[in-house]
């Protein structure tokens, strides 16, 4: 073999070396993009009904009140989901409308992956209830219920549109969880 020859191997070889350590680094697909979905901060305004009870919610939802005050809806068609109301005058029944609230949260147990209850106490408005936050692909996945366990009880649930799937929903969820902690403890009795 003469010089030449020696001397291409060589750069043949060194330039294999390099293409060899240069490309050290594994390729990586790019993750997917996600929506990126911001609420604005809600204005509050009170509920002008004549119902035993007033409390405060987000003027930009759309109220819809029932016929008698015993159920309301506060649509959120943005985020394609309604908070429903329940009110029930407590006629000695307070602890069957407490096991009732209980039972319906209790049953999304099948699809939740956990719930947590956080107690309500306000001795000053005589409000005392039980905030329960569902996580995973329930049907609901934030439940309420507010009484002054003498003759008014008001309970309240979210529910969207759309087929359960927390990971899509969970900015709306979170800010609709929000907007029903301020219902519940900002209610009032008549």
């Amino acid at each position: 073999m003469n010089t030449i020859q020696r001397l291409t191997g060589f750069i043949s070889m060194i330039a294999i070396a390099v293409m060899a350590v240069s490309c050290g680094g594994e390729t990586l697909p790019k993750p997917e993009a996600y929506l990126r979905l911001d609420y604005p901060m809600g204005k509050y305004v009170a509920l002008d009904q004549p119902c035993p009870y007033t409390f405060g919610y987000n003027s930009m939802a759309q109220l819809k009140p029932g016929k008698d005050c015993s159920s309301l809806e506060i649509h959120y068609p943005k985020m394609k989901a309604t908070i429903y109301l329940n009110y029930k005058p407590i006629n000695g029944n307070l602890e069957e409308l407490l096991r009732d609230a209980q039972t319906l949260t209790y049953k999304q147990v099948v699809k939740a992956d956990d719930i947590r209850e956080q107690p309500y106490i306000n001795p000053e408005k005589k409000s005392y209830g039980m905030f329960y936050e569902v996580g995973g692909n329930a049907a609901t996945n934030a439940q309420f219920y507010v009484t002054d366990s003498l003759n008014h009880f008001l309970a309240g649930s979210v529910y969207f549109y759309a087929k359960p799937n927390f990971d899509s929903i969970m900015p709306a969820a979170s800010y609709l969880r929000d907007d029903m902690r301020n219902i519940m403890e900002t209610v009032k009795w008549k």
